[in-house]
């Protein structure tokens, strides 16, 4: 498909095409009102479609923004998503949204391919803590902000937002353990995601401010998807340890868990009560509903929203870290 050009439409006519130019400007009306209004017809029986991304090339700015996330099947990434994407539109800014599918390695391919694409900016949930430092680094040195959210890096001077991990987690755990719950497990997540790292943490503290002890058998790594929770879930109850709580880092790996729980026989929360980290809708769409530490992913995408476009029109502007408070909902798997 051939687009329609300002020469296209000049040559029709057989006028310049600065007087085109001009008769489409929405701020040059230097061209007599016969002409343009010729023009504009011409240019509209022509098909012709204004070309957004050159004039903000010649302004420096595409006011296009990148979105790279890490999973796109989880309601957690795609709300944010959404609620980037509007906040953006209204700061007048288009988006493009990459999914590396758990793999820094795709991630990187991404994010020179969003940087290709001459984005302003770049909102990024990091695969892996460690391994695109340097791409990070050498993106915000080509004057491309980044800001983090969620699954946020160390070691980088730029803005992030996320959740209070380890305190949301504590409280967690703490008000099941004044339900009378006393061995709760713990599926984590990888080590190499801060927010896995933090919700551990959290579980632990909140163990050890009752004087119960962290028992490393009750603690078992559980991956990232609904698989990897119901083979960590096999795991552990192979191993006969006794237990009547569960705590999962995301409800991801929690419905994996809970499949396998009833599975077995499992009456949820008679036998075992279960809560998770990063609940979103689907924690309310299984039975029985799982009490989650919910955060405000529509704040999340708004705050993050508003430091990138920030970043980008005033460079010099000051970098923030927001961690943001999330919501303790009790439902019935913990009753």
């Amino acid at each position: 498909m051939r687009y329609v050009t300002i020469i296209d439409i000049a040559n029709e006519l057989g006028i310049s095409k600065s007087t085109v130019s001009r008769a489409l400007s929405q701020t040059d009306h230097s061209v007599k009102r016969e002409t343009r209004e010729l023009i504009v017809e011409t240019a509209r029986r022509m098909g012709y479609h204004r070309n957004d991304m050159a004039v903000n090339l010649r302004k420096q700015h595409t006011k296009i923004i990148g979105i790279s996330i890490p999973d796109a099947s989880t309601p957690f990434f795609m709300t944010f998503t959404h609620f980037a994407q509007m906040e953006l539109k209204k700061r007048g800014y288009h988006t493009i949204v990459v999914e590396a599918a758990e793999d820094y390695t795709t991630e990187r391919e991404y994010l020179h391919m969003l940087v290709q694409s001459r984005v302003d900016g770049i909102l990024v949930s990091a695969c892996h803590k460690d391994k695109n430092l340097d791409l990070y680094r050498d993106i915000i040195g080509m004057g491309i902000p980044i800001v983090f959210f969620d699954r946020t890096v160390d070691g980088i001077d730029t803005s992030i937002v996320k959740m209070d991990d380890i305190i949301m987690s504590q409280f967690m755990v703490e008000n099941m353990i004044r339900g009378g719950r006393r061995k709760i497990a713990c599926l984590s997540g990888p080590d190499y995601i801060i927010p896995a790292t933090e919700r551990t943490i959290g579980y632990k503290d909140a163990v050890r401010k009752f004087r119960l002890d962290v028992d490393d058998r009750y603690i078992v790594d559980a991956g990232l998807s609904v698989d990897d929770g119901a083979a960590a879930m096999e795991r552990f109850l192979d191993t006969g340890t006794e237990f009547d709580a569960l705590f999962c880092w995301t409800e991801t790996v929690m419905l994996g868990a809970k499949g396998v729980l009833q599975k077995r026989g499992y009456c949820i929360p008679k036998d075992v009560a279960i809560a998770a980290s990063s609940g979103t809708l689907l924690c309310k769409s299984v039975h029985p509903a799982i009490s989650a530490v919910e955060q405000s992913l529509e704040e999340m995408a708004l705050n993050a929203s508003r430091l990138l476009v920030n970043q980008i029109e005033f460079p010099t502007a000051p970098y923030e870290h927001l961690a943001l408070r999330g919501q303790i909902v009790m439902r019935e798997s913990t009753d």
